[in-house]
């Protein structure tokens, strides 16, 4: 079971970027997988999901319309298209994954380890 999140950098405010999401392991690709993050001194908070064939996708109201989450099982990959970057998207970016069915797409049984986003004013 490994998930393994890289594409982070410095950016400036209102650029772009994209993360990826590399997952192996039985289950992960029949199920939601999700994108966190976590700014210095604050909790973890939930950023995107997405159902095990893209067709359903959830966002936070701050990412809304901004991100764009995506994934491809054939590769095993997730993605996280960051457009119009604001400094307060600041933080480090982790993907999540689970290999059974919850009610919840914000439940997760694994995590990988993040990349560091950091949006300059």
């Amino acid at each position: 079971v490994q998930l393994q999140a890289s594409g982070g950098g410095l950016v400036q405010a209102g650029d772009s970027l994209t993360l990826s999401c590399a997952f192996s392991g039985r289950g992960f690709s029949a199920n939601t997988m999700g994108w966190f993050r976590q700014a210095p001194g604050k909790e973890r908070e939930f950023v995107a999901a997405i159902n095990w064939n893209g067709g359903n996708k959830w966002y936070s109201d701050s990412v809304r319309g901004r991100f764009t989450i995506s994934r491809d099982n054939r590769r095993n990959m997730m993605y996280l298209q960051m457009d119009s970057l604001k400094p307060e998207d600041t933080a480090v970016y982790s993907c999540a994954g689970r290999r059974r069915s919850y009610s919840s797409y914000m439940t997760y049984e694994y995590w990988g380890q993040g990349t560091q986003v950091t949006v300059s004013s």
